[in-house]
């Protein structure tokens, strides 16, 4: 696997049950599959001799991120190395215009969008569209970065010209009128089976997603089915294996249109590994390796992960003590994390809190009352307080 984040690592755990092993490529010791992964490559996912390291003797290589060039595994391919996704899919998650360019020719509803390459593009795009409009680098940006929303003709000329300037490929949309944002995650093998997860509702933070509700709710059966389908035509057009998560918005007159791809284990689907009966992790190890794909039938009515980002300020209680806090207040929570040194913003694991039996999804205060626990959690684990004033030894 190349890429030594948190997704290897988990996707490192799903594969001692399967008799697997993952081999990681990690650019240090420290990263977060490099901690627990007994055979480790260090060296740079752009590296082509460190590429051909990790990839020696493997039945597969495969990817935490999307940012391996493609002609390194072009040449990987031409030396016989099995790539799952292959570049060919994979550019389509590393370039946001080709991806643009490709399902808009397919016929999947996208927002309406447009290349930037001079000042002119983009003012012709606000005239065109209105303001705001949305600014994207068509390369590298993820979780908030390399997006810009741009309100004026004046902040259209201002942020294109830096960005031109520093050799950044540009991409304008049209900015949504959103209800929420959705995600639906998929599978693929190269024999081409296919399986799908309920349609999820994602909840973004200053661009990182922190919450995720599973499945969506109040999410009308047609629209999740159309998600789904939508989903898997994708996958099977592009070529993908494995995993395969299509962010979507859902307008405020009730249309799914698409926004990101992302061929590999996503943040969306960290809710699987407690709350269906086969996780994102095992599922692409199964597809990347052309297995049957398990069972994605959902183990609870509702099942809410929270991300444990890093506080501004972290607090003086270690997480071990934060960790041992939350086992004694809520035994039901299912932790994980990410071996991360603490800094403001980062990921440093989340927590899956799955509903109990009885519930639905179409019930507002049964899947708020999961929420709360869920964002409970988290931030306890953030901020080592607990948000509504619990005192253990108040008795309150």
């Amino acid at each position: 696997m190349i890429g030594g984040g948190q997704l290897a690592r988990m996707t490192h755990q799903a594969a001692i049950a399967l008799g697997q092993s993952v081999r990681v490529l990690a650019a240090s010791p420290g990263e977060s599959a490099a901690q627990v992964a007994r055979d480790v490559v260090l060296g740079r996912h752009d590296d082509l001799d460190a590429l051909r390291e990790a990839a020696q003797g493997s039945d597969a290589l495969t990817f935490d991120h999307e940012h391996v060039p493609p002609q390194h595994l072009e040449t990987l391919i031409g030396e016989g190395v099995n790539v799952q996704p292959p570049p060919t899919a994979l550019i389509h998650a590393q370039d946001k215009l080709v991806m643009r360019e490709r399902l808009a020719a397919m016929g999947a509803p996208v927002p309406p969008f447009a290349p930037v390459r001079a000042i002119s593009d983009a003012l012709a795009f606000g005239a065109e569209h209105g303001y705001p409009f949305v600014l994207k680098a068509t390369r590298g940006g993820y979780d908030g970065k390399g997006v810009w929303m741009i309100d004026t003709p004046e902040q259209a000329e201002e942020r294109v010209a830096e960005q031109l300037e520093a050799g950044v490929l540009l991409l304008a949309e049209e900015k949504v009128a959103m209800r929420r944002e959705l995600s639906a995650m998929v599978a693929r093998s190269p024999f081409g089976q296919g399986a799908t997860w309920p349609v999820v509702e994602t909840i973004q933070r200053d661009g990182v997603c922190a919450v995720v509700i599973a499945p969506a709710p109040g999410l009308d059966e047609h629209t999740a089915a159309e998600a789904q389908a939508l989903a898997l035509r994708i996958a099977t057009e592009l070529g993908v294996t494995g995993c395969l998560a299509v962010e979507l918005f859902e307008t405020t007159d009730g249309v799914i249109l698409v926004n990101e791809l992302a061929m590999r284990p996503h943040n969306s689907g960290h809710w699987t590994m407690d709350g269906a009966v086969t996780s994102q992790f095992e599922q692409h190890l199964r597809a990347v390796l052309d297995y049957p794909l398990g069972s994605t039938a959902t183990t609870a009515p509702v099942t809410v992960m929270a991300n444990v980002l890093g506080a501004a300020e972290p607090p003086a209680m270690s997480m071990d003590e934060r960790v041992h806090h939350l086992c004694a207040r809520m035994p039901d929570a299912r932790i994980h994390l990410y071996g991360k040194g603490e800094r403001p913003g980062r990921k440093l694991g989340h927590v899956n809190i799955v509903g109990p039996p009885g519930g639905s999804s179409d019930d507002p205060d049964y899947v708020e009352a999961v929420r709360q626990r869920a964002e409970l959690a988290a931030q306890w684990l953030i901020h080592a307080t607990w948000a509504d004033g619990w005192d253990p030894h108040s008795g309150g």
